[in-house]
């Protein structure tokens, strides 16, 4: 086993740039240490030994008990809407940002911490972290990441030979995770909250040299910034939907600058297709329904421009007028990036006309909508009727005249099956895989966690042994499926 230290230092750019959002902390001491997932390619990129991780040393420094010299870990500040109520103080309640790497790509990363132990951000919370979600967490990030949808990376999941209290005593576990930066929509309402227009300024400048450097050549840059993140979240989004995915619970300390995903507590992949799809066990009213949320996203880019506006321009009316115009952008923005990609789902061109792809599209969404018709299996084997052989995606249907006329429309089109291939996943963590294998995980084995995450994390390429992975929940599943955000 190697037993070389990390070959990169950890910096505190964030804790020095803006110590207003960043308060001094450090993690609770962990009893019993022991490493259940270690992403050995992503700590390569990192500069980090996957052998000396794997040491006393790695485990320790992946929980936050052994710290490199001159890391100076910090809970971060930052508010929030949390379904639609606004909290003025918010931040790390069980988290901790031991600082940032430099990633192969030469870019900052930071190395965050979930399930550290309570803040002075805890809120009465006992800041620790059950294995469960925090291996949720590990399976989905990994698979989104493979799936080409930005996302924060799992580096690690540990458990602590600490029991943590939730329902019942359940085994404690700290997520190591990477992110391109832990900015979020929260941390602009924090900073604006403060009336320290400074502090907002700083803020948006840090975010702008770090994730959207071309803003800094605008002419407003400020306004650029948000542009840039309108952007970034409408692209995301998009492929959130293209996916079926269900994030659960998109407050807007959830919402990052970066455009990337972030925080999977209550998060699904949506079995069969309904926009209603909620699964997180504390969305009463749906707020955050798989079909909500393309709303949703553009509601929280409100609260940023609101945020946003001193930086704007000087005449609160002419900022007004500004933000709401850089906003009108996310509509179009996001219905074009949805459109392309339910095109290649579908092995259709740019060159089809919109006349006849569109109406398609929403046929097909209804036709999937009231047959109950599981979204990743059809796509995938729409490739197979795409080269001839219509059987596999049409045995999902009950109404085989309806899908067999909308199959001839589709057909007529010439779609390209190889093409849709590369989009289209065979495997994604579905639900009634991911509950088994935190079920076995919690009880120590760890076989099936590492099965699941070798189908999902090369998602396109179909591999004979892997075909329960690929096949949809059993019927009696999803009707009373639910996921728990793990505090």
């Amino acid at each position: 086993m190697s037993t070389a230290p990390p070959t990169t230092a950890l910096s505190d750019h964030f804790a020095r740039s803006l110590p207003e959002l960043a308060l001094a902390w450090r993690a609770d001491e962990v009893p019993d240490p022991r490493l259940l997932a270690l992403n050995e390619p992503l700590a390569a990129e990192l500069g980090l030994d996957p052998g000396w991780l794997r040491g006393p040393e790695g485990v320790r420094l992946l929980v936050g008990n052994h710290l490199p010299d001159g890391a100076a870990p910090v809970a971060q500040a930052y508010a929030g809407h949390q379904f639609g109520h606004y909290s003025p103080r918010l931040g790390d309640g069980r988290a901790l940002l031991l600082g940032e790497l430099t990633h192969a790509d030469g870019h900052l990363r930071d190395l965050h911490l979930k399930g550290s132990g309570r803040t002075p951000f805890s809120r009465g919370g006992d800041g620790l972290a059950a294995v469960g979600p925090m291996v949720r967490e590990y399976v989905v990030s990994e698979a989104m990441h493979a799936l080409g949808i930005p996302t924060t990376r799992s580096l690690a999941v540990v458990a602590t030979g600490r029991s943590v209290r939730r329902e019942a005593l359940l085994p404690g576990a700290v997520l190591a995770r990477v992110a391109r930066s832990h900015l979020r929509v929260g941390s602009f309402q924090y900073a604006r909250a403060t009336d320290d227009v400074d502090l907002l300024r700083r803020l948006a400048d840090h975010a702008i040299a770090r994730h959207h450097p071309g803003a800094a050549e605008a002419d407003n840059p400020h306004l650029a910034l948000f542009e840039a993140v309108v952007a970034a979240q409408a692209s995301l989004v998009a492929r959130w939907m293209l996916a079926g995915f269900v994030h659960g619970v998109m407050n807007t300390d959830n919402m990052t600058i970066s455009g990337e995903t972030i925080d999977y507590g209550p998060c699904a992949f949506m079995d069969a297709y309904d926009p209603a799809t909620v699964y997180s066990s504390i969305d009463e009213g749906g707020r955050y329904a798989y079909g909500n949320q393309p709303l949703v996203a553009e509601w929280n880019l409100a609260r940023l421009a609101e945020a946003l506006l001193p930086l704007f321009a000087d005449d609160q009316e002419r900022a007004v007028e500004v933000a709401v115009e850089a906003l009108g952008a996310f509509r179009p923005q996001y219905d074009a990036a949805w459109s392309a990609g339910a095109r290649a789902k579908l092995g259709l061109s740019g060159a089809d006309d919109d006349a006849v792809v569109t109406p398609l599209v929403e046929d097909l969404l209804v036709l999937l909508r009231d047959g109950h018709v599981d979204h990743t299996s059809f796509h995938r084997r729409l490739g197979a009727a795409a080269r001839g052989n219509t059987e596999p995606a049409r045995e999902l249907f009950l109404d085989l005249a309806a899908i067999d006329a909308w199959l001839a429309r589709w057909r007529a089109l010439g779609p390209d099956g190889d093409a849709m291939d590369r989009v289209n996943p065979a495997y994604v963590p579905r639900n009634h895989l991911v509950e088994e294998a935190l079920t076995a995980v919690t009880g120590g084995d760890t076989g099936p966690l590492e099965r699941l995450l070798d189908a999902v994390t090369s998602p396109y390429d179909e591999r004979p042994g892997l075909e329960r992975y690929a096949a949809p929940a059993p019927a009696d599943f999803g009707a009373t499926y639910q996921t728990f955000c793990g505090t």
